[in-house]
């Protein structure tokens, strides 16, 4: 059987065309997964492993997909961490969030058994996957999870208590991430010795703070879990949104392939970025919204870049929006597949 696609494609080896998953593609447009959803809260179905695996596995039924990514969580980090938190129809809330305790390091005490739930999941889904379907694992970046740690939910999305606290705490806030670190690496390694083959690490709000704060605080975080990933010869992908030119000076200590956020152009990154790293991205989700004609004849332009560039996964800038027509989504990754992408391979 000849080696996934995602997988040939991580490795530098040529292939037809490029590889194609989405972000946040188990859930949100798939109308077997709003199916499920009726009959189980968000919370039930991650701790279930038979319907987390089964909800994994949807996309790659449904749309045909070239992998699965496992349904989960960023906030599972802060929860094991010992931060009280509930999956609500409304989304995750926080007990107290960091931000209003006297001592933020007070009662946070990592406990990796509290994500062993998780690892159940991910034997299941390598044991029920169809064949040839590699599965991605992933955690929050640091800086994306402190925030929600430090600011809760359900509030502004630019984070102002929690950036507030990162500028005037700056040695509470190394604590902080060294903290979620170490146990984010604990994480990314159970799960990839449960049978994960790709790590994904996503810093959505990586574009919040200026570039030259986020490198120093930041950075060095990312570079320790894609280190701690690689020891595990599993390659090492990283998102992290909205950094701008900041992405030239990642380097490949960070990351074997970066995706890019859909305010970049695929070119525009190419020139930025180090030559030795591979590029994901960077479609606009909201072009699903589109008319037909209007989403091929965007897709056209991405033609020339698979062409001439093997080191390419096909994504979204961004996951999945609610409400998107799943017939669209459907249409892009078949026309991903069917496309010629003028290749000699």
């Amino acid at each position: 059987m000849p080696e996934p696609i995602l997988l040939q494609t991580l490795k530098g080896k040529p292939t037809s065309r490029p590889p194609v998953w989405f972000m946040r593609q188990a859930g949100r447009v798939l109308p077997s997964y709003l199916k499920i959803k009726e009959k189980y809260s968000f919370w039930q179905m991650m701790q279930n492993p038979k319907v987390a695996a089964e909800v994994t596995l949807l996309p790659v039924y449904d749309l045909g997909v070239d992998a699965a990514i496992l349904f989960s969580d960023i906030l599972v980090i802060p929860y094991a961490m010992g931060m009280g938190l509930d999956f609500t129809d409304a989304g995750p809330v926080f007990e107290k969030p960091l931000a209003q305790r006297k001592n933020p390091l007070e009662n946070l005490n990592p406990n990796p058994e509290k994500l062993f739930y998780i690892y159940d999941v991910v034997d299941e889904i390598i044991k029920t996957r169809p064949a040839n379907t590699p599965l991605i694992g992933f955690c929050g970046a640091p800086l994306t999870v402190l925030l929600f740690m430090l600011q809760g939910l359900g509030r502004k999305g630019d984070f102002p208590d929690a950036v507030k606290f990162i500028y005037q705490n700056p040695e509470t806030t190394q604590k902080l991430v060294d903290a979620i670190t170490t146990l984010s690496i604990i994480y990314a390694k159970e799960q990839i010795r449960h049978g994960v083959e790709v790590f994904q690490l996503f810093d959505t709000h990586a574009g919040l703070l200026p570039f030259d704060m986020y490198k120093k605080l930041f950075l060095p975080a990312t570079k320790k879990i894609a280190a701690a990933v690689r020891e595990e010869n599993i390659p090492f992908i990283f998102f992290p949104k909205g950094v701008g030119t900041g992405i030239a000076e990642i380097t490949p200590e960070h990351c074997d392939f970066l995706s890019i956020d859909w305010q970049t152009p695929l070119t525009t990154a190419r020139k930025l970025v180090h030559n030795d790293i591979g590029l994901q991205g960077n479609i606009d989700p909201r072009l699903l919204f589109a008319s037909r004609e209007e989403i091929e004849r965007t897709l056209n332009n991405y033609i020339e870049f698979g062409n001439q560039h093997q080191n390419w996964i096909f994504n979204l800038g961004h996951g999945f929006i609610p409400g998107l027509p799943f017939e669209n989504a459907l249409f892009l990754a078949d026309w991903v597949k069917n496309t010629d992408w003028k290749r000699n391979s």
